[in-house]
């Protein structure tokens, strides 16, 4: 386990810590933005969102953390307090940043997970009532089995073998042997 992404509930954000010891934690940035957002005036919000997306924009992990720093400074001129919460959260936040570019936008948010979750819910409510926990697991199999075909194969595969690759550049992650059956 190499990165966990979450909002920052404090009781999560402590299970992680001692569950997943020597994992990152990555701070969605959507819940951050929101966060960041309740600290300005409602006419300002699209002022200051616009300049904090900036920061995903950028092409590597240094222009990442100084463009931070750049709007940082920037929106704390005129909003103190968000000053105080970029620097308290800057580490959780670009987490994601010291992964390969091609998973970034998969890995800064947690919108995938948030998307899983409705489609359950969604499905839960065709169904009306569940009968027992064992129709609840099956319901929900069913779901995640789906989910994770479209991962695999699909157009929306989340993250490809290839990708992954890059996260261990100097392993061999080729096939070592396969197992046939003998006649």
């Amino acid at each position: 386990m190499r990165l966990v992404i979450s909002d920052q509930h404090a009781g999560l954000v402590a299970a992680l810590k001692r569950s997943f010891q020597g994992s990152t934690h990555q701070r969605c940035r959507v819940h951050f933005a929101r966060n960041l957002l309740a600290l300005v005036p409602k006419s300002h919000q699209d002022m200051v969102a616009a300049v904090f997306r900036t920061i995903f924009a950028q092409p590597d992990p240094d222009t990442v953390a100084a463009t931070w720093d750049q709007v940082r400074d920037q929106l704390g001129e005129r909003f103190p307090r968000i000053a105080a919460l970029m620097d308290a959260a800057k580490t959780e936040v670009l987490a994601f940043s010291a992964f390969p570019r091609p998973h970034w936008t998969k890995v800064w948010s947690t919108n995938p997970l948030e998307r899983v979750n409705k489609e359950i819910k969604r499905r839960a409510r065709v169904v009306g009532i569940v009968p027992n926990e064992a129709s609840v697991i099956r319901l929900v199999g069913a779901v995640l089995a789906d989910v994770h075909d479209e991962w695999q194969a699909g157009d929306r595969r989340y993250l490809s073998e290839g990708s992954m690759d890059m996260l261990y550049p100097d392993r061999d992650t080729q096939l070592v042997a396969a197992i046939s059956s003998s006649p």
